[in-house]
């Protein structure tokens, strides 16, 4: 882990109060978490980042304390790209920032870097390949099994099945997900995210709001389920090799449809949170991408 010390902080961002991690000075390096996770997942990165020159800064995403609820209990993935580039010039980005999303925060990223190219010099991204990609693995029986918890989260029963016993189904997941790794630590901040009823309706909103379940503007979804302008910046892909979210044959597709200058690495030993799993591989991978 690098050296530098992890503070913590708040700002005003797309009309919304954000809470954040962050360490260093220098170029922007914003990390964005997906479900269920929390900004703590990029905790070693950020100290690796900022002793690379960064000021790495990773929110807490819309709905996930200490963040705020939106206004509307809503947390929308156009939304969560709206913050990125908020985010961005609240802290003071220009054209050499950096972008990194992990899950539901990797699909904010290819919608931030395709909307706002000169923000973001180059782009990361984890577990979630682009939507071109994707969208082929909606209609794969295999994947479709995996997804099996999404279907869950579009039933009004869902708040109450996810938050029974302590919301022991995120502590499932997370087994499910990354097999082998115990993630109980980083669970209980989860936990501690998305206990009060108003976060969880709103993280699971995310998934809501994509299939249509609730009322949501059209770019909303074309954003991940539609063709739109692929992003142009150099891309680097991780993918845990026992990831038990997506399968890990996605990596090749995914390399073919990142831009040029594009990388995308198998982590050996890691499943869907190699970030955690692998933090010392995954780290080097990120530091040397965005700094060569």
């Amino acid at each position: 882990m690098g050296g530098q010390p992890i503070t913590e902080g708040r700002v005003t961002a797309n009309g919304l109060d954000i809470a954040y991690l962050e360490a260093g000075t220098g170029p922007l390096a914003l990390c964005l978490h997906g479900f269920p996770d929390t900004a703590w997942g990029w905790q070693p990165l950020l100290g690796e980042l900022a002793d690379a020159g960064f000021h790495a800064v990773a929110p807490f995403m819309r709905g996930y304390a200490p963040t705020a609820v939106p206004a509307d209990g809503s947390s929308p993935l156009g939304a969560w790209v709206a913050d990125a580039a908020a985010l961005h010039d609240v802290l003071g980005g220009d054209a050499t920032a950096v972008l990194v999303g992990h899950d539901w925060g990797a699909l904010t990223t290819y919608g931030a870097a395709a909307t706002g190219a000169d923000r973001w010099a180059r782009v990361v991204t984890a577990s979630i390949p682009p939507s071109s990609v994707m969208a082929d693995r909606l209609f794969d029986y295999d994947q479709l099994k995996m997804f099996w918890y999404q279907y869950v989260f579009l039933q009004a029963s869902a708040e109450v099945i996810v938050g029974y016993d302590d919301l022991e189904f995120i502590s499932r997941l997370w087994q499910d997900w990354s097999p082998g790794y115990d993630g109980s630590a980083a669970v209980a901040r989860v936990k501690d995210a998305l206990r009060d009823p108003a976060n969880l309706t709103a993280a699971l909103s995310t998934y809501r709001t994509v299939y249509g379940v609730q009322e949501v503007a059209a770019e909303f979804v074309e954003l991940q389920f539609s063709p739109f302008s692929p992003h142009t910046q150099p891309t680097l892909y991780l993918h845990g090799a026992t990831d038990g979210c997506v399968a890990p044959d996605v990596v090749g597709p995914t390399l073919a449809a990142l831009p040029e200058g594009s990388q995308a690495h198998v982590i050996d030993d890691a499943g869907h949170f190699l970030q955690y799993e692998q933090p010392a591989r995954v780290n080097q991978l990120i530091v040397d991408f965005v700094t060569s």
